[in-house]
């Protein structure tokens, strides 16, 4: 298990002309589920296609087509769930949720009110000096995703794109447990890696694959717990909505201006109306949108083209058998099996790809020495060459495994372990057989690092002297002696060597 703290931190205090404010931040993610055909539609959910390329006649919302549900997108929804420790409701339905837009071609969102796929779960995010808040989750539903609306190609039109129209997303909800923008930031990344360990969503925010809505109130100290004794809403305030959110900054800004606004009318002896806001990124404030709808405002009622989901336990639980290793779990067993810092650890879990990478390198050398080089040498280099992502990476496992091994054998040096890492990284190849043909072997004949040492000494008595007057200057020695042998002698036996001939 991590080594944590599981009491809520302090949350955020904001200070206002008459007290202190606390935040209190609940969120809603929309996460797109990885899968190839949309939710109720064999339509390609390809991001880039050509635009109104990859839409089917139920997508279009054309008059008696009858959409079909895709278990695969079922499936998922469920390996989410599962994941996130959270109850699987056998039976769910999908509901109509009625609003009217030009990218919403039904006139309705078929979506999950009443009996949705997935129950209550949690999420540990950890915050940093060992602590950690637990997050929890009231629901995860499944739900069409609309298309999209475009207004800055022409001056007088508005284009729009049904590409995304249908594609299923999995709405993620939070209870109100979130209590600073830092928080939120870091609950939304930690939902990111999950669902990406589970294959389930790839997480991209640019192509908004992965989006989050961010409620946002503002209350006095203790009126939190007072909520939480009685699970009162009305102790925390008049909540806003910040809609679509997809940068970890800009749900931080977001969220800091939103609760100095309301902070200021709430002094200003004003109210908070509920309603729905967009974060203008540029001016880094939120502005209106509309007023909050309620449940009754989107008339939901049980879509009559699609029959209750019933699910079995017995494939519940072939999914739940199918499930991944999940970065909590992973990061206990680095920092237990390998020795690892709780941040070495966790860098290297971030992503699922950098774990198994790490993994395979320390399984052919030393796990502790096998983290330093990911972490340094190969991230290093890697954000060097334009921020690469560790499958971009030209050197594989086994080639960096060779070339810790080789250090672990004391067949080569560390400062020659970087030049070889800079040959394979460049040129390729096998990192023992570069070692042979090019002469990068260590030197451990002692015989020749004597032999280089005595012609150091004999060539620089003034150096001895004042050496044998302060035993520090030694290492001027060991120095001059590496340089001489091409930095291929070995470090430890030139150490040894030279304060034997010194006589310190």
């Amino acid at each position: 298990m991590l080594d944590l703290t599981y009491e809520s931190p302090k949350p955020k205090l904001i200070s206002g002309a008459t007290g202190e404010w606390e935040l209190v931040i609940g969120m809603e993610v929309h996460a797109q589920v990885s899968t190839k055909a949309k939710l109720f539609s064999g339509a390609s959910t390809q991001f880039g296609a050509e635009p109104n390329s990859n839409v089917s006649f139920i997508d279009a919302g054309m008059p008696g087509m009858l959409p079909v549900i895709n278990e695969g997108c079922v499936a998922q929804a469920v390996r989410t769930g599962l994941g996130l420790k959270a109850a699987i409701n056998l039976h769910s339905a999908f509901d109509r949720k009625n609003y009217f837009y030009p990218d919403l071609p039904q006139g309705y969102q078929i979506s999950q009110l009443y009996h949705p796929i997935v129950g209550e779960g949690e999420v540990l995010v950890e915050l940093g000096d060992g602590k950690a808040r637990l997050v929890r989750i009231e629901r995860i539903h499944l739900e069409q995703d609309a298309g999209k609306s475009i207004h800055d190609m022409d001056p007088s039109l508005s284009f729009v794109d049904l590409n995304r129209t249908g594609v299923a997303l999995m709405e993620i909800i939070s209870r109100p447990d979130i209590r600073g923008p830092e928080e939120a930031a870091a609950y939304v990344l930690k939902l990111r890696q999950i669902m990406r360990y589970l294959g389930t969503c790839d997480g991209n925010m640019q192509n908004g694959n992965l989006r989050a809505d961010v409620n946002v109130s503002v209350c006095r100290p203790g009126d939190y717990e007072r909520y939480m004794e009685s699970q009162d809403f009305s102790h925390l305030g008049t909540r806003c909505e910040i809609k679509n959110m997809n940068s970890m900054r800009f749900i931080q800004q977001a969220i800091e201006y939103e609760a100095r606004r309301q902070i200021a009318l709430l002094e200003d002896g004003k109210s908070v109306t509920q309603e729905t806001r967009l974060f203008d990124a540029e001016k880094g404030e939120t502005r209106s949108m509309r007023s909050k709808e309620e449940a009754h405002d989107y008339r939901y009622f049980p879509d009559p083209d699609l029959l209750p989901l019933e699910i079995e336990q017995a494939w519940v639980d072939d999914i739940e058998a199918s499930l991944p290793e999940l970065p909590d779990a992973k990061k206990a067993r680095f920092i237990a099996d390998y020795g690892l810092s709780d941040y070495d650890a966790s860098v290297l879990t971030a992503e699922h790809e950098s774990a198994a990478y790490f993994e395979e390198v320390a399984a052919a050398s030393d796990g502790k020495l096998a983290a330093n080089w990911v972490l340094n040498e190969l991230f290093g280099r890697l954000k060097r060459d334009g921020d690469k992502a560790i499958t971009e990476s030209p050197m594989t496992p086994a080639q960096l495994g060779g070339i810790i091994g080789l250090i672990v054998k004391g067949d080569i040096s560390g400062k020659i372990a970087k030049d070889l890492f800079e040959i394979v990284y460049t040129e390729g190849g096998d990192p023992s057989v570069i070692v042979e043909e090019r002469g990068m072997r260590q030197v451990t004949d002692t015989g020749a690092i004597e032999a280089a040492v005595d012609e150091v000494i004999a060539a620089n008595p003034a150096q001895v002297e004042k050496a044998r007057a302060n035993p520090k200057l030694a290492g001027w020695f060991v120095g001059q002696v590496m340089k001489a042998t091409g930095g291929k002698a070995n470090p430890k036996a030139v150490n040894e060597i030279v304060s034997a001939k010194l006589g310190l």
